[in-house]
Formats: C-alpha cells, sequence, structure tokens
C-alpha cells in the first residue's frame, strides 16, 4: 500500500494513468470496464481519491490524475512493469499470466525489493559475455518438466 491508499485504490490510480496517458482524462465509463465493476462503484472510489487530493473529477466529465496521484500512480505502473518482465521474460510465464500475477503482487512487494528485482532483470538482458540466464532458466525449466512427466521426481529439490 503507497502512500496510504488501499490497493484498490491503487488499481484505480493505475487505471487512470493508463486511460489518460493521451492526457486527455479518463471516462468514467472506461475505468469501470478496466477495473471490472460498476460505473457508480468508479464514481464513489473518484470521490475518495479526489478528497484525498490524488485526483481531479468533475460529475459526468473525464479523471485526471493531480500531482500525488501521478506520483502513486507512477509507482504502480512502475511495479507492474518490473513484475511483468520477470515474471514473463524470466520465469517465462505467458503474458496473460505474467500480467494477471503482477497485478497481484504490485500491492505486495516493498520498494528496495522492487528496487532489487528490476537490477535482476536489466542484469540478465545486459550482462553481455555472460550466459544468458534467462534461456538457461528456460532450458533448465523445460528438462525438470521433462522429468516430471516421466515420473522421475521433478519436484525433489534440486
Amino acid at each position: 500500500m503507497l502512500g496510504g491508499v488501499t490497493k484498490v485504490q491503487e488499481d484505480y490510480l493505475e487505471a487512470i494513468a493508463e486511460l489518460s496517458a493521451d492526457g486527455s482524462g479518463a471516462r468514467v465509463g472506461a475505468i469501470a470496464r478496466r477495473v471490472g465493476v460498476h460505473k457508480s462503484t468508479v464514481t464513489a472510489a473518484l470521490r475518495v481519491l479526489s478528497a484525498k487530493g490524488l485526483v481531479a473529477h468533475e460529475p459526468y466529465g473525464t479523471a485526471t490524475l493531480l500531482p500525488a496521484g501521478r506520483r502513486l500512480a507512477g509507482e504502480v505502473c512502475r511495479s507492474h512493469r518490473v513484475l511483468r518482465r520477470f515474471l514473463r521474460d524470466i520465469l517465462g510465464l505467458d503474458s496473460a499470466v505474467a500480467d494477471a500475477n503482477a497485478c497481484r503482487l504490485e500491492h505486495a512487494i516493498d520498494r528496495s525489493s522492487l528496487d532489487r528485482l528490476l537490477l535482476f532483470v536489466d542484469f540478465t538482458q545486459e550482462a553481455g559475455p555472460c550466459p544468458d540466464l534467462a534461456s538457461a532458466f528456460s532450458a533448465y525449466r523445460r528438462s525438470r518438466r521433462g522429468r516430471a512427466a516421466l515420473g522421475k521426481g521433478a519436484e525433489s529439490p534440486a
């Protein structure tokens, strides 16, 4: 939880940031579709976020992030990107699965762990002559999966 907002409120800030990336603001209906709730729920959430000084919203208008909301949304979006990259590019998860899990994890990971994870992902992609760790892990995963299919105890500790 960042800056005194709930996980759900973080999801609203992230949705508003993504939907208003072009500078036009985010409409209530678009936010509702993105977050998976009714428009009335979004309207209530926008009132709370507005009272916290994070969002500007006029009834029947668009929602825009205020500076504090932009900062928090940026942190949530960054967490999501780093986690999705790790889950997809390093662990080899399907993009949709990686995205869904990143959404859940972004609310739980602390800043220092996230920063370390980002450094690790960057290292695996920029290490130069070092072996490609992501590819090596992918090959290892496939070999373990093969042993499991053959009943050779792939679940035992390595």
